[in-house]
């Protein structure tokens, strides 16, 4: 994963830090990411979920849905500058339900930030996404968040890592009391003691410089039955855990863990120093024909997302795009790899939050939107010419499959527009059948029908009925052209088309699946496609 004899990075592609946040709903995450932004100086104060009213939406959630439930349920992307490091920041939809969403934007970033729950540990949808980053050897930082509620030994907590996600844990500070007692941490990495401030959470923690544990200071500001606790645990931690190696971190073997609590602001500093120092620099992108460094002169990046409608005003799309090489600036012409045709890139934006402003300039590392009307879609490179596509963004088969219909039978048209629109976002899959009217839309988890028919309702003004289908499952349909159109005559009622016009085989029964292995041996169905052309 990392060449040594490559030259060093130019300082600005060098000191980005692209990385995604990743939990279990409700471990914290977005009350993170408000943090991360308050000490970066994007925000001036935390939205914090217990002020009142309008003051209380957090900034990094735009959707009227996200707002009115407190969850996230699109990944949205924020840059800020920290100390001399530029942070470019993704949040993802904790919600199981979303999780294709997360799967692609860990492909557009170059480590994980893991949110674990001080009472909970791990939980299942960590596992899950934790697998993605697996997949990818994305290097993970660990920050146990909620200490200053009941949690957990710190040990166990440590143990529970190491062996459900089977990667070595390494403490970077140790927690010294928790819940009620929780008075902060000692910081293992620098040697000093770490304070909580309970009285005012938008404050950063006091930090007292000592020599060691057995500096006799440590008496002033620590109970002795805690100290003594506190003394024993790190001398157990030191002989038992692994010391941290830089090196083994970012190849992804290896978790520095940080405790804390986000809703006090505690803890978080220490992670953001962690996440400079320790976290990678923007790493080479797989494509074809051939890798894309960073360094490279030329710019090349690629489509990982798409949001529509952020401003309900405009019926726009914003393509998010990683930056994988070079040194972009606004107005640049770009090669649009799918369709070969040239795109002038006048007015790209970068993402403060649920400010954008105009980006003038963009450098591989970085994460800028594009706003277009549908020619961008996900998957899509875009390159100074050269015919690169960039490789491995995922689209999985839907779980959950259901009819769509218009309130209003007269706007028919509409809602094949607002679906198309959906589909290419990445939202759901829309499918129309070869036989009979209507659309079938297939989503990975139930809460995304609410989502959509919600979004439809508030974006394109039209209420619309989901319905049960009969159908249980998609699949894409690969093989010989001869012997597809042999399968699609003879099976017409299960057949629809994908938005991009891909063949999809809708089954109600695993015996569907198992009858066309049987009876059509040339023909191949999958679970998942890439995402390009």
């Amino acid at each position: 994963m990392l060449d040594t004899n490559r030259p060093p990075l130019p300082p600005e592609i060098a000191r980005r830090r692209t990385f995604a946040i990743i939990s279990h709903p409700d471990a914290g995450k977005t009350t993170l990411t408000e943090k991360f932004l308050l000490y970066g100086g994007a925000i001036q104060m935390a939205g914090q979920v217990r002020a009142k009213g309008e003051a209380r939406r957090t900034r990094s959630d735009f959707m009227q849905m996200e707002k009115d439930r407190g969850i996230s349920v699109s990944a949205s992307a924020m840059s800020f500058d920290f100390g001399k490091f530029r942070f470019n920041l993704v949040d993802t939809p904790g919600h199981s339900d979303f999780s294709e969403d997360t799967y692609r934007t860990l492909t557009a970033v170059d480590a994980a930030v893991m949110v674990i729950d001080g009472a909970k540990g791990v939980e299942s949808q960590t596992r899950k996404l934790f697998e993605v980053c697996r997949l990818r050897d994305l290097p993970i930082l660990t920050f146990c968040n909620k200490m200053d509620r009941e949690a957990r030994d710190t040990f166990e907590i440590i143990d529970e890592i190491q062996e459900n996600l089977a990667i070595d844990v390494t403490p970077a500070s140790w927690p010294i009391g928790m819940g009620r007692d929780f008075l902060g941490c000692y910081d293992l990495l620098n040697d000093r003691l770490e304070l909580m401030d309970r009285a005012d959470r938008n404050k950063v923690a006091e930090t007292i410089r000592l020599e060691g544990l057995d500096d006799p200071r440590m008496e002033d500001h620590i109970p002795p039955a805690l100290l003594e606790q506190l003394r024993e645990e790190v001398e157990m931690a030191r002989e038992l855990l692994p010391k941290l190696d830089p090196q083994s971190v970012l190849e992804g073997h290896m978790t520095p863990i940080w405790f804390g609590s986000a809703i006090n602001s505690f803890g978080v500093k220490e992670l953001m120093d962690g996440i400079g120092t320790y976290g990678p620099e923007p790493q080479i992108q797989k494509a074809s024909p051939r890798a894309i460094a960073p360094e490279e002169t030329k710019v090349a990046g690629f489509v990982f997302k798409v949001q529509a409608n952020m401003d309900p005003k405009h019926r726009d799309r914003v393509a998010f795009v990683r930056m994988a090489s070079g040194h972009f600036t606004r107005g640049m012409k770009l090669t649009h790899v799918r369709t070969k045709k040239p795109m002038a890139i006048t007015n790209p934006v970068l993402f403060l939050a649920s400010d954008r402003e105009l980006a003038d300039e963009a450098w591989a590392g970085d994460i800028i939107g594009i706003p277009n009307h549908g020619q961008l879609r996900i998957g899509d490179t875009l390159t100074e010419g050269e015919m690169l596509k960039v490789a491995g963004i995922p689209s999985f088969a839907p779980e959950l499959l259901q009819t769509v219909r218009a309130g209003d039978p007269m706007k028919a048209k509409h809602l094949e527009k607002a679906l198309m629109q959906f589909a290419e976002e990445g939202a759901a899959k829309v499918f129309k059948p070869m036989i009979g009217s209507g659309f079938i839309v297939g989503v990975v988890g139930a809460l995304q029908f609410e989502v959509l028919g919600s979004r439809i309702e508030l974006e394109y003004g039209l209420p619309v009925r989901f319905d049960a289908s009969q159908f249980t499952s998609a699949r894409w349909v690969h093989g010989a052209k001869d012997a597809v159109e042999k399968f699609i005559n003879a099976n017409k009622q299960h057949i629809s088309y994908d938005n991009d016009g891909d063949v999809v085989y809708l089954t109600r029964l695993q015996w569907d699946i198992d009858r066309i292995a049987r009876d059509y041996p040339d023909v191949t169905l999958s679970a998942t496609k890439e995402m390009m052309v």
